[in-house]
């Protein structure tokens, strides 16, 4: 078992943004040098909660999409295998054998699969919903993934993995790594609404490819103090949005304390802390956009690395799931059968055959 993999990756439901950044993906860009990275593309994941046609239909751009991000925010090209989940059929073997090494209630525990469900508007929790962190531990385990950085909503699902991992290796014999998690140094970042965790769907996210003018918008709008309604009130720094994103955004230290102090004393206003913070935050993404930009006019790299990283992928899910059958003892199960089967067609031609010989 290799202790030297990682494996990470988001549902391509759209751009990715700076939640996804502080959450995972500057982890993934500081340990992908130093593990095997792949990357999963979670299609069968995004089904859960979005899986009519005009989402699915979504999902090749989307991909592209969710890939140049990753690149833009510094992963490299030569160190990381991209595949489309939905492509590697196998996997879905692998969650058949799981599922059955974990109880309803154990999954009823993970917390962040109500909020999924409400998020996505569904009154009631669907069966792949409720299943979802079984499935993440085929993705996990099926390339023997070593390491797996993660955000506080997505350590109760890699616990799952771990649980699914141990218990195997308990019944059948030590073939799973038990795969340790990576925790993020920001492991939630509030949205622009001040309200909940930047989301896509919520839309109070700020894109890691949004332009300067988009960026410079958003941060203008977000929430603040409620209780200021002049720059000469004494605000509240603790649980600001706007402070929260200087706190890691902005690498001036120095401008971050003395805006603080101002605010508190009554002596700045929101529109000049936010205006700061747009300055912030576009120098922090303009290298990814450069990033994005080139590699975006490579025609075809996209799309080559998500190819050829999905059959090989494929190959290595192949490769633990046979492991896996054989240690469950599934394939003796049916090389006996058929050997039975094969002893008894000899036995049934056999008469025939001598009776023909001696005609």
């Amino acid at each position: 078992m290799s202790a030297a993999r990682m494996l990470t990756g988001d549902r391509p439901t759209g751009r990715l943004h700076l939640g996804h950044y502080v959450g995972s993906i500057a982890n993934r860009v500081r340990l992908h040098q130093r593990y095997e990275s792949f990357f999963i593309i979670a299609d069968l994941h995004m089904l859960t909660t979005r899986n009519t046609r005009e989402d699915i239909s979504r999902v090749a751009g989307n991909a592209r999409e969710m890939v140049l991000d990753i690149l833009a925010a510094g992963v490299e090209p030569d160190r990381a295998t991209f595949y489309l989940q939905s492509a590697v059929p196998e996997v879905g073997d692998l969650n058949t054998l799981f599922q059955n090494l974990v109880t309803v209630p154990r999954l009823e525990r993970v917390p962040s699969l109500k909020e999924m469900a409400r998020d996505a508007g569904k009154e009631e929790m669907p069966y792949g919903l409720l299943g979802y962190p079984v499935l993440q531990a085929a993705d996990i385990l099926c390339v023997r993934a070593g390491v797996v950085p993660v955000g506080r909503d997505n350590a109760p699902h890699v616990e799952v993995t771990r649980e699914v991992a141990r218990r195997f290796n308990h019944l059948y014999g030590e073939v799973l790594p038990v795969p340790e998690m990576i925790h993020a140094e920001t492991p939630v970042l509030v949205g622009t609404d001040g309200r909940a965790k930047m989301s896509k769907s919520l839309g109070n996210a700020i894109a890691l490819s949004d332009e300067p003018a988009v960026v410079r918008r958003k941060v203008l709008g977000m929430y603040t103090d409620p209780k200021r309604v002049r720059a000469d009130v004494p605000g509240t720094v603790e649980g600001n949005p706007v402070f929260a994103y200087h706190d890691v955004f902005n690498p001036d230290r120095a401008e971050v304390d003395e805006l603080k102090e101002r605010y508190r004393a009554g002596r700045v206003g929101d529109v000049e802390v936010k205006e700061r913070l747009a300055v912030a935050l576009n120098r922090f993404l303009d290298p990814m956009r450069e990033r994005r930009a080139r590699f975006a006019a490579e025609r075809g790299l996209v799309d080559q690395l998500i190819a050829d990283g999905t059959e090989r992928t494929r190959q290595e899910v192949r490769q633990t799931l046979a492991e896996v059958r054989r240690a469950m003892g599934l394939t003796a199960a049916y090389q006996q059968i058929r050997r039975r089967a094969e002893r008894s067609r000899r036995n049934a031609d056999a008469p025939a055959t001598a009776g023909t010989g001696g005609a």
